[in-house]
């Protein structure tokens, strides 16, 4: 009788895949190794992720060794009240496990630029300790850190950040010492995936003295960023505000725009490149006064005649603007088709911190269309297209439909013992037999037994948040530690 002999066959595609999954996680090896280091992984853990790092992987695209950036992560002007009530846009939560600010800071180390500023001020506690646990201090020297820099006074200057182009300003000091050559200034609250080497190529390309990224649909717009007018150079020759009116330049005087016919628009996504040399002559000699990128210094560029280049951007980018945009960024974790921004994208994942904790731990549930994080306890509920946080409780029979739960802070490893005891002490969690429908639940609330949230009268705008809970674009959101009784019902 022979003998059948099975035979591993890899199909062309799937090798490809591999090889480029493979190169990039040598690529980003460098980095990924100094922040294990720092989290003071155990020894049989780094012996399993560590990979031989050859610096000859980077020199593909030498420019970006040559290139910082500076990320935002405050989003002030966002209306995501009530997330924002104790955390900037860029430490919202995000997909189960991440941080907005994640997504930014990823793109940032899959296009090899590892040398990161964080510049922040509103709300910025939680932000800063997440990129300070995360990333700060992995660097091996001077080649690559992320580092955060929070708004102070200082003797000259008593006042906090006036804009982003003030917060550079103010320390331009440092960014000079930085081994730079030029700076990719970034929003640290949208939400996309960019490889930033290319808009580094058409810089360099075009020789422009500012390069700014920007998307075709007006639909999509950040209102806190403008809108391009652009000639067939794709050369930018005005910037406006939505309304298409003109940014009043001061002490400059107002731009003179072209009416040619051959002119489009785009809406600019507040990503700028900009050299070394230019932004220090920018904010120092030429508009020491100027507070704003978008409003004053890019503007004022084009009236002294620099050459300003619009990189177009095809892909997905949501600019949470809004509750609902939050929401349906965050709904893209849990789709398997007509994917708009893939979580699971092994050719540019996404990082984020390692909090080591256990499984998530599910006792007769059904999930469907759904993304669990770590260290959950799911009794016997039901979960459909939703989005489960870190250290979420939910109890039995709850139904969960079209929700973002946040999760915990407190991994409570004996709360399932403590339930089965009398007390008067709503748990961190979903108490049992509530049901919850598209609704946001922040982190740490207490949602009691037979709850119902569920915006019945399809009710848009609402703030009862001395109860525990507002309403904006007909979503219901659970404040961050909240308490919500047993058998409230929020129809």
């Amino acid at each position: 009788m022979g003998t059948l002999q099975l035979t591993s066959i890899v199909p062309t595609n799937i090798k490809h895949q591999v090889l480029r999954s493979r190169h990039n996680e040598i690529k980003t090896n460098k980095f990924l190794l100094s922040v294990s280091s720092s989290l003071s992984m155990p020894n049989f853990q780094q012996a399993d992720q560590i990979l031989p790092f050859s610096p000859q992987e980077n020199q593909g695209n030498c420019a970006c060794k040559n290139v910082a950036a500076i990320l935002f992560g405050n989003g002030s002007d966002c209306k995501l009240f009530p997330l924002m009530r104790r955390r900037s846009a860029g430490a919202i939560p995000l997909g189960a496990k991440y941080r907005l600010i994640d997504a930014v800071v990823s793109n940032c180390i899959n296009s090899n630029i590892t040398k990161m500023f964080a510049l922040t001020q509103f709300n910025s506690t939680s932000l800063n300790s997440h990129l300070t646990r995360t990333y700060s201090n992995v660097g091996l020297g001077r080649e690559e850190f992320l580092q955060v820099i929070a708004a102070c006074q200082s003797p000259g200057n008593l006042n906090w950040f006036q804009g982003n182009a003030d917060a550079v300003r103010r320390f331009l000091w440092m960014l000079e010492e930085c081994p730079a050559t030029e700076f990719l200034i970034l929003p640290g609250y949208h939400l996309y995936r960019m490889d930033y080497q290319e808009i580094l190529q058409l810089h360099h390309e075009t020789r422009a003295d500012i390069t700014i990224s920007a998307i075709r649909s007006e639909e999509r717009h950040d209102k806190g960023f403008g809108i391009l007018k652009v000639n067939s150079d794709n050369k930018v020759i005005g910037l406006f505000e939505k309304d298409n009116t003109a940014f009043p330049l001061n002490q400059v005087g107002r731009l003179e725009i072209s009416e040619e016919n051959n002119c489009i628009t785009y809406a600019s996504m507040g990503i700028y490149v900009i050299s070394k040399e230019v932004m220090v002559k920018i904010l120092r000699e030429d508009f020491p006064w100027a507070n704003d990128f978008r409003s004053e210094v890019i503007p004022g560029a084009i009236s002294l005649g620099m050459k300003v280049q619009a990189y177009v951007f095809d892909g997905y980018w949501e600019n949470m603007q809004s509750i609902k945009g939050f929401y349906q960024a965050s709904m893209e974790s849990t789709k398997t088709t007509d994917i708009k921004f893939d979580f699971c994208d092994r050719d540019s994942p996404l990082y984020t911190l390692p909090r080591r904790l256990p499984p998530t731990r599910i006792t007769d549930a059904v999930i469907t269309d759904s993304a669990i994080g770590d260290g959950c306890l799911l009794n016997r509920c039901r979960i459909k297209s939703s989005v489960i946080g870190i250290g979420t409780r939910i109890d039995d029979a709850v139904v969960i439909e079209d929700s973002i739960l946040m999760g915990s802070d407190i991994y409570q490893e004996d709360l399932m013992q403590n339930m089965e005891t009398e007390t008067s002490e709503i748990p961190i969690g979903i108490g049992q037999g509530s049901l919850i429908r598209n609704a946001i639940i922040d982190k740490n609330a207490r949602i009691g037994k037979r709850v119902m949230i569920i915006n019945k009268d399809k009710i848009q705008e609402g703030n009862r948040e001395d109860d525990g809970y507002v309403i904006r674009d007909g979503i219901v959101i659970v404040t961050r530690s909240a308490i919500v009784p047993d058998g409230t019902v929020l129809l």
